[in-house]
This record gives structure tokens, sequence and C-alpha cells, in this order.
């Protein structure tokens, strides 16, 4: 993050303005919208300023005494030389300046803004592309409801009576999160605050005093997919950012825990082979323990939690103590690494049938039915068979696999670090060797790894500009 993100109170401030164009017209009304007061030094003023009011203006040149007792300064003039002076005036007596297209001049930049006040919601790019910051803005309004704020300020002449009502923060949050996200929101959305108020009291009298139920807790059972965070669904997202506490193996990378509510609690249960920071049969009495306590527990897992990823053990631990619990798919490591790697699982000339195995069992040892697995026309894809490549490998050609067999690892698939290697069956377990690869990965075997030369379309770049996506 190179620029800090700050909403400063300007009311009652003294923000100066050097420039009597359109930009300085926009932001003198904007100074004034949020209560500043605005002085404008110009020896003219361009017609934009018709529309702004209440401010004070000064028709002369720039002095240096016009920067006393200012609290921001912002400069929109095409005068070069005007600009340099006031910024590095400004800098030196370390009052915040903002130079119009001049980002080099600048102590602070201007975010393109969406105003449902008082939700007022900022986005920029750090000065390096406004036109990407505008596009998204525009996508903003139209998402963002008009009554936004309405709600906003609903919630807020509420929040003294609710905290006394409701002491304990942890309940009181879920309260908020009932309230403003469910039929009382849509009320005040829709401009009905006397039923919004209506269905308010009959639920904080629920939730308030004697009334209120028992603190129950919940188990989020939850797929991250392969490591892309633009794969995750809206309703992963949703309950990402309810959750008390998350629970995390170690598939799911940084890109998406930092999608997790930022005060959640995390834990790491991640596995290795043969390296448990905890025991399968201890996460699932900690889901238990901590949803006893009352917590929102979100269980998050690399790719799909009822595909290899002892999802079902986990529920099953929930059922046996009538812990409630929500199922939420994820999208599969086959699925995922597969399509960014341009590998159809199946094909009308290649496969027409896909068969997903696991690379270890519960015992440790490769038990997989290889007489299935070698049959023609489908497609093999092994989880969790990155440190046992070259023995499966040997096991399937020796039940009868053609050494010819196109076949590919694709490690680290959907993130950046993607890397693809491929080849046959006959040579793949010496590039894998050769190769590094760290893993988590997947082997894909069958005739549709011919068809990633033509399909292939996700090139990421590795930190030394090189492409991750390579064939050898």
């Amino acid at each position: 993050m190179k620029i800090f993100p700050i909403f400063l109170d300007l009311r009652e401030q003294s923000v100066l303005v050097v420039g009597g164009g359109a930009m300085a017209a926009r932001r003198c009304a904007a100074i004034t919208q949020a209560g500043g007061r605005a002085r404008v030094v110009a020896e003219t003023l361009s017609e934009a300023f018709e529309d702004c009011h209440d401010f004070d203006h000064q028709a002369r040149a720039f002095a240096p005494d016009d920067l006393d007792g200012a609290r921001l300064v912002f400069v929109a003039t095409e005068d070069e030389e005007l600009n340099q002076r006031v910024s590095s005036l400004a800098i030196a007596r370390g009052i915040p300046v903002n130079v119009a297209d001049r980002l080099k001049l600048c102590s602070f930049i201007m975010p393109s803004i969406v105003n449902r006040s008082p939700v007022v919601v900022a986005v920029s790019s750090g000065g390096e592309a406004p036109i990407v910051s505008r596009l998204l803005r525009a996508q903003l309004e139209t998402r963002i409801p008009r009554r936004l704020g309405q709600l906003a300020a609903f919630a807020g002449g509420l929040r003294k009576r609710i905290k006394q009502a409701i002491p304990d923060s942890t309940r009181r949050r879920r309260f908020w999160e009932k309230v403003t996200d469910g039929p009382v929101g849509d009320y005040v959305l829709a401009g009905q605050t006397d039923d919004a108020h209506r269905l308010l009291e009959k639920i904080l009298s629920a939730e308030s005093g004697d009334n209120a139920a028992p603190n129950l807790g919940e188990v989020y059972l939850v797929g991250g997919g392969p490591g892309d965070p633009d794969l995750l669904t809206f309703r992963a997202l949703r309950l990402m950012q309810q959750a008390d506490v998350v629970l995390h193996d170690r598939l799911v990378p940084d890109a998406i825990l930092d999608l997790v509510r930022r005060d959640a609690e995390r834990v790491f249960v991640g596995k290795r082979r043969g390296e448990h920071a905890l025991t399968q049969e201890s996460i699932s009495q900690l889901l238990v323990d901590l949803a006893r306590k009352g917590k929102r527990v979100l269980r998050l897992k690399g790719g799909d939690p009822f595909t290899f990823g002892r999802g079902g053990e986990e529920i099953e631990t929930l059922a046996s103590q009538d812990i409630p619990f929500q199922v939420v798919p994820g999208i599969t490591a086959a699925n995922g690494c597969a399509a960014y790697a341009g590998i159809p699982l199946t094909h009308r000339d290649h496969a027409q049938s896909c068969i997903f195995v696991t690379g270890h069992t519960k015992d440790g040892k490769l038990d997989l039915n290889w007489q299935t697995l070698v049959q023609p026309k489908q497609t093999v894809v092994v989880y969790m068979g990155l440190a046992a490549a070259g023995e499966i490998i040997a096991l399937l050609m020796s039940h009868g696999a053609d050494p010819t067999t196109p076949a590919a690892v694709v490690d680290n698939g959907t993130r950046d670090n993607q890397q693809i290697i491929d080849g046959t069956l006959n040579d793949l377990a010496d590039k894998i060797a050769s190769a590094n690869l760290e893993g988590p990965a997947i082997l894909i075997v069958g005739g549709v790894v011919t068809l990633r030369d033509k399909l292939s379309w996700f090139a990421p770049n590795q930190a030394g500009g090189s492409l991750t996506h390579a064939t050898e």
C-alpha cells in the first residue's frame, strides 16, 4: 500500500485553493460540502465558480502568507512555476498539498468518491491510473443503494440505546448485522422508516435482557478454491466477514486470508506430509469447543471441503455434537488448476470420463485401483501426489499405461507463481525432479494434456519478469 488512506474532518477548517479554473471550482465545492471554509486565491474566476457558495475569494496573485492557518492546500493552475512554488512552500511548512494532475508535487492525492453521506466510499489508484479509479467508482455507484446514508443515519441514532440494551459486544455486533442486513435494513432502504422502527423494536425485545436467546455458535465450512481470490463465491465472502475466528490450512494463501474480517482471530491448523499443526481429531474438537463458546467459526479450506478436504469428517463430528453448521463449496483444485493450465478435463476427442484420486490415503500408503486408472479415453487427476509422483507414474506404467501417455503437473495453480511441467509418463518424473516444485500441485494424466499448447491462456509473471507458464 503506497498511499495511506485517511478521512479528515474539515468542519470550520480553513482550506486554501490556488487557481480560478474548473478544477479549482470542483475543489472549492468539495471543501464547502465537507463543512470547510474555502479561501480561493486567483486573479479571476471562471464560470465554473457560479455553482460554488460560501467561499472567500481574494482576487490577486498568490502570496506565501496565504498559507497561514491553512489546514490543506489545493493548487489548480496552468502555471508550472507557481504550482511548484506553492507545493514547496506548503511542504516546507508541513501543510498537506495537492496539485492537480501533478503527482510528484503532491503530498496527498484526491480519490474518486461515492457519496452516500454519512457513508463515503473513496477509491484510489495511488495516482497511477485515475481512469481505473473512475471506472471502479462508476461500478460502485450502480451497486450501492441511494439510501445507504439513511440506513447509516438510522443505525447511528440508535447506537447509544442498543449499547445499553445489549452490553455484550459480540451479541451486539450480531444484532446490528441482523438489523442492517435484514428486513429492517430493507425497510429503511425502501424509505419505510416507520415500519423499520416497529420491526426493530420487536427484534430488540427478543435480543436483550431476560428475553435473550442462548448465545449459540455456528461453524461455516468454506471452500477457498485453489488460490486465486477471484474464484471465491459471494457466499464465502459474506461468511468470511461474519466469522469471529477462522481455522485455516496452509493451502489458503494470504490474499484470501486478507478478505476475512480484520478483527477475527486466526488459527493455523495446516498439515504437510508427515507434519501436522493439529491432528484431524483435534481440529474437529476445536470447532466444537469454539462453537459452544458462542463463536461463529470459519473453517477455511483450500479447494473444495468435500473433495479430499476431510470436510465430511469434520461435519460428522459437528453433527454428532448438535453444532449448527453450513457448507459452502469451493472450486476444487482439479477444476481450477486444469482450467488455468488450459487443460479441459473432458473432451469428445480425448476423454469421456474423469477420475479424481489422492496421492496418499489415510494410512499414508498408495492403494489405488490401478486397473481402473489405466483405462483409455479418460483423464486421471491425482491430488497431493507431488512427493510420490515418480512412484505413481511407475505404478501406472507397470499396470499397463502407455509410456507415451501425455501428462502434466500444475504447481500452485491459479496463483501468480503457477508453473506447469508437461511431457509423457515416460519422462515426466525426471522433469519434476529437476524443476524443484514446492506445491501444492496436481498431476493430470491423459490425452487432454496435448490441448494445453492450443488452449493455454493464463500466463502470470514471476518476480523476475519471466513467465511461470513453462513447457519443457
